[in-house]
């Protein structure tokens, strides 16, 4: 690299005619005020202000882009398929991939004889309750053309894998590889009592799943919309953005919802038809009022598979772009990390904490929230307790999703193999957090904060030694 920043960013106009510059140590990035206009074109080189005579010189950075919808968070663009990621000739080290060779050895032998049969099959192998399902309506994912609010797409999930199934379709997984992030996997055509179908991996799925939602990164996503009659995008709600922090009321929308949510305003079971004029009508799509409910495992698209899904794809997206950035940063750096990178791994480390630790998860309604007793019950079924029986687990559903607010996705293998510059980091951050004095996030009670150091000192095995 050269001796300057090579800045990707989007050009904007403002109507004052100005940019603005931003930016902390080892970042910078152009954004936006008022926008009256955008120019679609890329710029390349040094960041200048109109109220500045000087060009402002970066060292040693890789390529940074800003969010063109959101705000204006800064990120690294890195490129997942080149040196030093290689995503595309990664070995994969994911749960589908382990289970793929127990079928090739015959110790796992899929039932073959339904599409409904192979589902399940798959689902007990990979450990995914079908308790778990929720349905989406949304023309999402590679089979399109066959979703729609008639035949909505369910999607299966545990903590690290995810199946999809369309009646009439094939099905898709996405597993979460510890080194890459996840990996997409398309199955071919099954024929019923025939062979376990061909399964390649995808390569198509980056079209969304490496792009702006997922800030160039394999990610997962969840998005809500306002579908049409089939399925494709009327309004948007929600963009690129995933996690717990985002409003009940802007998620959901093309997607089915069951189950004593009390959500006031939520954008689900509901689709779209274009009047003319710009006038779109919002009618009802009940869960079996115009599809087959047996053509899915289950009658149901509860809230707390919801939200646990919510969570879970949040926590995911950002320690994949943790462990790519400490990855790139060492490459470049020829294994080096100086302060100008240390600071940066330590910036996204503070985000990360607060995320791990529900900082800013949304309100729930005064109501609560009435989880399906069935997947609660499967949730829970693998749960760390502490010797008093806690654990990040259990279930408050009254004001918050979980009673001791850490997330339990530092259970996954993700996390167990992620790079120590990350995880010395974020477990500082966190003990500040969860210290009895002058705690640096107060939303914890002190109850709470001890309950959490509890657990984790009793059911974690790579806490920083300073920490038991």
């Amino acid at each position: 690299m050269s001796d300057g920043l090579m800045i990707e960013s989007r050009s904007w106009t403002s109507r004052k005619g100005s940019v603005i510059v931003g930016g902390y140590p080892g970042f910078a990035w152009i954004g936006k005020r008022k926008i009256a206009r955008q120019r679609r074109q890329w710029t390349f080189g040094l960041v200048s202000h109109p109220r500045m005579r000087l060009p402002i010189f970066f060292p040693l950075l890789s390529l940074i882009c800003s969010s063109v919808m959101g705000a204006e968070t800064p990120y690294r663009v890195m490129d997942f398929r080149a040196p030093p990621h290689n995503y595309a000739e990664h070995e994969p080290k994911d749960r589908f991939a382990a289970l793929l060779k127990q079928i090739e050895k015959g110790e796992f032998k899929p039932d073959t004889s339904s599409d409904h049969a192979l589902l399940r099959s798959l689902l007990q192998g990979l450990k995914i309750p079908v308790s778990s399902q929720i349905l989406l309506f949304s023309a999402s994912s590679l089979q399109s053309e066959i979703i729609n609010p008639r035949n909505p797409r369910a999607l299966f999930f545990n903590e690290d894998t995810y199946v999809g199934f369309v009646p009439g379709g094939v099905l898709e997984v996405a597993a979460a590889d510890p080194e890459v992030g996840p990996i997409f996997y398309v199955f071919g055509r099954s024929q019923p009592g025939g062979p376990f179908p061909r399964v390649e991996r995808g390569t198509k799925c980056f079209n969304c799943h490496g792009g702006t939602a997922t800030k160039r990164l394999p990610g997962l996503i969840a998005e809500s919309l306002l579908v049409s009659q089939a399925g494709s995008s009327l309004e948007t709600y929600r963009r690129d953005e995933q996690g717990h922090q985002i409003p009940l009321e802007n998620r959901f929308g093309g997607w089915h919802l069951t189950g004593g949510h009390h959500i006031a305003g939520h954008k689900a079971n509901v689709y779209g038809l274009a009047r003319g004029a710009g006038n779109i009508e919002k009618l009802d799509v009940i869960p079996g009022q115009t599809w087959d409910l047996a053509k899915h495992l289950m009658p149901t698209s509860d809230i707390l598979p919801h939200l646990v899904h919510e969570h879970q794809i949040g926590f995911e997206n950002r320690l994949v772009r943790g462990i790519y950035t400490v990855r790139q940063l060492k490459d470049d750096r020829k294994g080096m990390l100086g302060s100008t990178e240390l600071a940066e791994i330590d910036v996204w480390a503070q985000d990360f904490a607060r995320y791990v630790l529900f900082a800013d998860e949304a309100k729930f309604p005064r109501e609560g929230i009435e989880g399906d007793a069935a997947y609660a019950r499967d949730f829970l079924e693998d749960r760390r307790k502490s010797k008093r029986g806690l654990s990040l687990k259990d279930l408050d559903l009254k004001t918050r999703l979980f009673r001791h607010r850490c997330s339990f996705m530092l259970y996954t293998e993700t996390w167990t193999h992620a790079p120590k510059e990350i995880k010395d980091r974020v477990y500082y951050r966190m003990a500040e957090a969860l210290r009895d004095a002058q705690p640096s996030m107060p939303h914890l009670t002190a109850e709470e904060r001890r309950s959490i150091r509890e657990i984790l000192k009793e059911t974690m095995s790579d806490l920083p030694a300073w920490w038991r």
